[in-house]
């Protein structure tokens, strides 16, 4: 079996998608805050869809991580996984009702949430890319993370 087949047999994520997951979350987080940033809006307006992207976020993170908890059989309680999941829907529905009542253009609607929707994905694919990275290095301890021919080896 080849490096490419043994390190997708076991559960490595290849660097390309480790790479575009963490540039399309810091592409769709920093287009949000800066978006944010420079919105013509309350304060107060800013924080609820700040405190909101944020809350979707962690519960984006919360419910990956139950639902690959459970696959794996990890114990997770119904009671932590059901709250991630109300949470992810709550972040969903208030972000699609102030950005509904919101007096900006549909483009700037438009705007926030498709930064908001990338990045939503994007913290899962990371999430599920640091936990398969970790897995793979308690097999696999004595394999590199890059293989650079050419460099010693440490370098």
């Amino acid at each position: 079996m080849s490096d490419v087949q043994n390190q997708q047999a076991l559960g490595r994520p290849t660097g390309a998608f480790v790479g575009a997951s963490w540039v399309a979350l810091g592409l769709g987080a920093s287009v949000y805050v800066v978006g944010l940033y420079n919105a013509q809006m309350l304060l107060s307006e800013k924080g609820f869809f700040l405190a909101v992207f944020l809350l979707g976020l962690f519960a984006a993170i919360s419910v990956q991580k139950g639902v690959r908890d459970r696959a794996e059989e990890v114990p997770v309680t119904g009671a932590y996984l059901g709250v991630a999941w109300a949470m992810l829907l709550a972040a969903l529905t208030l972000m699609t009702i102030g950005l509904w009542n919101a007096e900006l253009l549909l483009s700037e609607k438009g705007f926030y949430g498709i930064g908001f929707a990338m990045s939503l994905f994007a913290v899962v694919a990371v999430q599920k890319n640091v936990r398969d990275l970790a897995a793979f290095h308690r097999v696999h301890p004595e394999v590199s993370p890059v293989d650079r021919p050419g460099f010693p080896p440490g370098a």
